[in-house]
């Protein structure tokens, strides 16, 4: 798909993966909405690419659906792609010191991580299917955010990796199911990235993290990311299916 004029969503879009999506999206000529719960930094990214911000939390079907509605009411066109880049990182044991239980994270993790794609993939979709197909029969294109864990969780992970793993366990189904109406559903699991929960940390542990990234050794930048996810919108023979960005590196049990 030639995204240029076409209107895309990325979740998550006010930071991390998902801003240098939306940012990278804007470069090859998308018409990018951005849905984040930090309303202010959302608003900032979307000005800085001409793009257009709702805050919203993807856990809520209600506020998804009717920010899918307002980006197409205001771009007067629905969007050909939508990029899940929204989601929690919240580490918990199972039951933890002094015998605590963490069934409060594993339902957040997978509320937002989930059902908050899923979400977002469903209104998303329902828009597609209302437009005219473009050359080829392909009307839009879903990219949904894994992670390296859902197949090398670590400790603590189990919620996360949960999480992950559904998203990617859903890539097939999914692209089978919207075939007919010529949408693609892809799948990104990226390994480690210098987002902002990494670049706090101390050089020693960021050292730590890295040592088992085969090459290139380091961690992934934001970019690499986005450039995928435009590869993806551009490449129609891309469809069901997940693909690691991982430098090679297979996460340790803790």
């Amino acid at each position: 798909m030639d995204i240029a004029g076409q209107v895309a969503i990325v979740t998550g879009g006010a930071s991390g993966l998902g801003e240098a999506t939306a940012r990278h999206l804007a470069e090859l000529g998308a018409k990018v909405a951005i849905l984040d719960f930090n309303a202010e930094r959302a608003e900032t990214v979307a000005a800085d690419i001409g793009g257009f911000a709702q805050k919203c939390d993807v856990s809520d079907e209600a506020m998804v659906a009717d920010c899918v509605a307002a980006i197409t009411a205001h771009f007067g066109q629905g969007p050909r792609v939508a990029v899940n880049c929204a989601g929690l990182a919240n580490a918990a044991r199972i039951v933890g010191r002094e015998g605590k239980t963490s069934v409060d994270v594993f339902r957040r993790v997978i509320e937002v991580n989930l059902i908050g794609s899923y979400n977002v993939m469903t209104y998303a979709v329902q828009a597609m299917m209302e437009m005219a197909p473009l050359d080829g029969g392909e009307r839009g294109v879903i990219i949904n955010t894994s992670s390296a864990a859902y197949e090398d969780g670590q400790i603590g992970q189990s919620a996360y990796a949960a999480s992950k793993g559904a998203i990617a366990s859903m890539c097939l189904p999914a692209a089978r199911e919207l075939a007919k109406p010529g949408i693609r559903v892809m799948a990104i699991a990226p390994g480690l990235f210098n987002t902002p929960m990494m670049e706090g940390l101390p050089p020693e542990t960021t050292a730590e993290i890295t040592k088992n990234i085969l090459h290139p050794n380091r961690l992934g930048h934001p970019a690499e990311f986005a450039q995928l996810a435009g590869d993806i919108v551009r490449n129609p023979y891309l469809n069901g299916t997940v693909i690691r960005l991982d430098g090679a590196t297979r996460l340790p049990p803790r």
